[in-house]
């Protein structure tokens, strides 16, 4: 009898069919059987009268930039599936990012402090054979998604903003003045459901990694929807498990093994203590199944937390996969269309998205929305400025080269964890300044420069298996991308200096020149 069996009584009744189902989606994935259903059209004609002047389609994060631009004074509609509500499951993120919420007049002092749901301090990064680091403030915070997203729901509506719930998006056809969007909404004929037609000005794609409008982009500009990396999670909420005042950012006590090195998240939670269970693989058929993921967690699991898996009561049980693209973000190959959050890419190939990458650019998208809204500049190439490259991200996808193993590469069971350790010792050494950003998903030139010198002194052999490893192909990418992270930080420096002078320039020259000076700050890691 399998592990995931002997426990499933432990657990939400309905796991087992969860478990099937996300099987079933990742196996067809893993084969390329993902159909392509175009639906957005386009069309020359004009619309004349709008309902609202931007859709947001996708509520559960859709509600941030929903509610920043009707509190603004934009009429905005949200469509949502289901029921706009948060999970129980809690959204970790550190205190400093929180403060987006303030700065877009969302949240009071006193809601934000309530949204709260845990804190921790400190947090532990260690890898098999290495010394446990110990960092303070990162991903520290619990925040109740339940909570969020009823306030920022109501604050939304009390505004004058329109949301439709139950309803399920269909298609959309991007005319020359605005955007017609075709749903299904809750009937009280027969049938139960009703198409219903939804006009604006801007529709903005939140419907997350497997949005169809951001499918149907990605195979029109780039031939290929299937992603070059994809991070697995399994992981759990569960009592019983004996309380600890720490977090794990990363830990590794494994080698590699079925060609994945199986890296660990724990964090306290009001009903439990969360942990996961991630590798970085690619979308090769080969990969190994969820079940067989859930089967390793479970069975490593014990040794983790120290306890006994009959002892504990799952109160939730997750397991997802998070895919990303060398080619992001997604650039949108239509006029009037938008692509914010995860359906656009906008985070760096280690880290989930969601929640943390959605807040780090929520000034700047509103902003940048807001203004484009202000001055009708809503063509492609207008909106594929909120969307810029940003070599700081790029760059990362070294860093997930080394810490997976491609399907039938052969390499010693303890590299990743060796070189994890050589890399967090050097950067440890070099102080906060280096290593705290890393940690939060932002690179920056010099001290990635710092780190590597320091890692070709301390192992120059190591330097030279890692090269081999991740190929020479990887190696030129991530040296152009290396390049133009120091470009964008020199222009960085250049761009603080100049920005007041823009102010005396046409609308359209401003709204160019402030999304080139957001590029070269966020590509740079600036906004640490």
């Amino acid at each position: 009898m399998s592990l995931f069996e002997t426990v499933r009584s432990q657990m939400p009744v309905e796991v087992p069919s969860q478990l099937e189902r996300m099987d079933a989606f990742w196996k067809s994935y893993r084969q390329g059987d993902q159909a392509i259903t175009k639906v957005v059209h386009t069309s020359q004609e004009k619309l004349s009268d709008k309902d609202f002047d931007a859709i947001v389609c996708g509520g559960t994060l859709g509600i941030f930039i929903a509610c920043a631009l009707q509190r603004k004074g934009w009429q905005v509609a949200i469509i949502e599936q289901g029921i706009l509500r948060g999970r129980e499951q809690e959204w970790n993120i550190s205190r400093k990012e929180l403060n987006a919420f303030l700065e877009s007049d969302l949240l009071t002092e006193t809601e934000l402090k309530t949204a709260i749901a845990t804190v921790y301090n400190p947090a532990r990064v260690s890898f098999q054979g290495g010394q446990d680091l110990w960092v303070r403030d990162i991903l520290n915070i619990g925040v109740d998604p339940v909570y969020l997203l009823e306030v920022l729901k109501q604050k939304f509506l009390d505004a004058g903003g329109k949301l439709f719930e139950q309803t399920a998006f269909k298609q959309a056809i991007a005319y020359a003045d605005g955007v017609s969007v075709e749903v299904l909404t809750p009937s009280t004929s027969p049938v139960g459901k009703e198409n219903k037609r939804i006009t604006g000005r801007l529709l903005l794609d939140v419907m997350g990694h497997f949005s169809p409008i951001a499918k149907q982009a990605r195979s029109q500009t780039q031939g290929n929807i299937k992603p070059d990396g994809v991070c697995m999670v399994v992981g759990s909420c569960a009592k019983g498990i004996p309380e600890k005042s720490y977090g794990d950012l990363i830990y590794s006590f494994t080698p590699i093994q079925n060609q994945c090195q199986y890296f660990w998240e724990a964090f306290p939670a009001k009903d439990g203590r969360t942990t996961y269970m991630f590798t970085y693989v690619d979308a090769d058929p080969q990969r190994p199944s969820f079940a067989q993921l859930m089967e390793d967690y479970l069975f490593w699991l014990p040794k983790y937390q120290e306890i006994e898996l009959s002892q504990l009561k799952f109160q939730r049980v997750l397991f997802g996969f998070f895919p990303s693209y060398k080619q992001n973000p997604l650039q949108t190959p239509w006029d009037r269309i938008l692509q914010v959050g995860d359906s656009s890419g906008m985070q760096s190939p280690l880290s989930f998205g969601g929640f943390g990458a959605m807040v780090r650019h929520l000034s700047r998208l509103t902003d940048g929305i807001d203004r484009a809204l202000r001055h009708d500049l809503l063509s492609k190439t207008n909106l594929r400025s909120l969307q810029p490259y940003q070599p700081n991200l790029s760059v990362t996808w070294l860093f997930q080269k080394s810490m997976s193993v491609a399907v039938n590469q052969q390499i010693e069971s303890d590299r990743i964890n060796y070189l994890l350790g050589v890399t967090f010792t050097a950067m440890e050494k070099l102080g906060d300044r280096v290593l705290y950003p890393f940690l939060q998903d932002v690179v920056q030139f010099v001290p990635l420069a710092q780190t590597m010198l320091a890692m070709s002194i301390a192992d120059p052999v190591l330097v030279l298996k890692i090269m081999q490893q991740v190929g020479i192909t990887t190696l030129l990418d991530w040296l152009k991308h290396y390049l133009g992270l120091g470009a964008y930080s020199f222009l960085n420096q250049i761009g603080q200096k100049v920005e007041p002078a823009i102010a005396n320039l046409l609308p359209e020259q401003q709204y160019q020149w402030k999304r080139q000076l957001d590029a070269w700050y966020y590509g740079s890691g600036g906004d640490y």
